[in-house]
């Protein structure tokens, strides 16, 4: 049976691990490991605007042996006059697997379906898995062994980074904690999941309605823009919904004195973070950065092995 990673907890614990450990191997040669050779051609679809995702991908195909084929959706038939299922078909038979940076996470489940070859989410409305991969392997490099370990996540509760945070990180036994303004917590349906995956690996999960106690005594500080992609005409809202909800010095003060922070970028300084923390000595983002490379090059290899 073909696999895909559509979302976090599309591998078990023991996946996960070994995926993460993969990338450290990876991260340190580079080159050694060839699935791709050939060289096999890996889809890269974009439906909207990327930097990372983009650049890490195609870097990691090149590394991994293969052709990095970027199609842009904005100039494909897909969608218009060519179904997600059609060209699932068409794909599944020219590539060796697909990557999706995507809307409506429905469009995902019907490419996996139909393609015959695994599919990668790298993002879509309700999960960013492929971040989160990166994050963990950002993590387990400044902190050792993940399990038993505090994240705090605060912002924009409601959304497509902590959906994953809440099921990548409880399915690595970590002890989750995420907040947001009422208006901003996420589905009952994704924290209930993520609840039964930690009660399998001794993690825990927490949703608080404001940051202070959710950052408490946390290893790592988590946060993302408050205005993602497609929600600019709601900045002014979003503005007055999250004041009080900036991660700055006073706040992290609450998390461990050796804790560290992270943000999957782009950043806006002086909203979401302050200068001074994104830009401070706790900061690890450049290093999370690179990450998406090494974590993707990792998942890519290890799926190449499941078909």
């Amino acid at each position: 049976m073909v696999r895909h990673f559509l979302k976090d907890d599309d591998v078990t614990p023991v996946e996960q691990a070994a995926i993460l450990n993969l990338a450290l191997q990876m991260k340190q040669a580079p080159y050694a490991h060839r699935p791709f050779d050939g060289p096999k051609t890996v889809a890269l679809i974009f439906d909207k605007t990327s930097t990372r995702t983009r650049v890490s991908f195609a870097v990691g195909v090149a590394d991994l042996g293969g052709v990095p084929l970027i199609i842009d959706s904005a100039t494909s038939q897909m969608g218009g006059k060519e179904s997600v299922a059609d060209t699932a078909k068409v794909l599944g038979r020219q590539v060796a697997q697909i990557v999706w940076r995507t809307y409506a996470h429905s469009g995902l489940e019907e490419m996996a379906a139909n393609s015959g070859v695994p599919v990668i989410n790298s993002l879509s409305d309700d999960y960013h898995p492929c971040q989160i991969l990166a994050d963990l392997l950002t993590i387990k490099e400044h902190k050792g062994d993940l399990a038993g370990l505090k994240i705090a996540y605060v912002g924009d509760a409601s959304n497509n980074m902590a959906n994953s945070y809440l099921l990548g990180c409880a399915t690595a036994g970590m002890h989750i904690s995420v907040a947001g303004p009422a208006n901003y917590l996420p589905a009952h349906g994704v924290v209930a999941h993520a609840e039964a995956i930690a009660a399998k690996t001794g993690g825990s999960v927490s949703v608080y309605g404001e940051p202070t106690a959710a950052i408490m005594d946390a290893d790592v500080v988590v946060t993302d823009t408050w205005i993602s992609m497609g929600q600019e005409s709601e900045k002014e809202q979003r503005m007055q919904d999250f004041a009080g909800y900036t991660v700055d010095a006073n706040l992290m003060k609450r998390a461990k004195s050796n804790a560290i922070f992270m943000h999957c970028l782009p950043a806006y300084r002086g909203y979401e973070v302050s200068a001074e923390v994104i830009d401070g000595p706790q900061s690890v983002i450049w290093d999370e950065a690179e990450n998406r490379l090494h974590a993707q090059k990792a998942l890519m290899s290890w799926l190449s092995q499941q078909v």
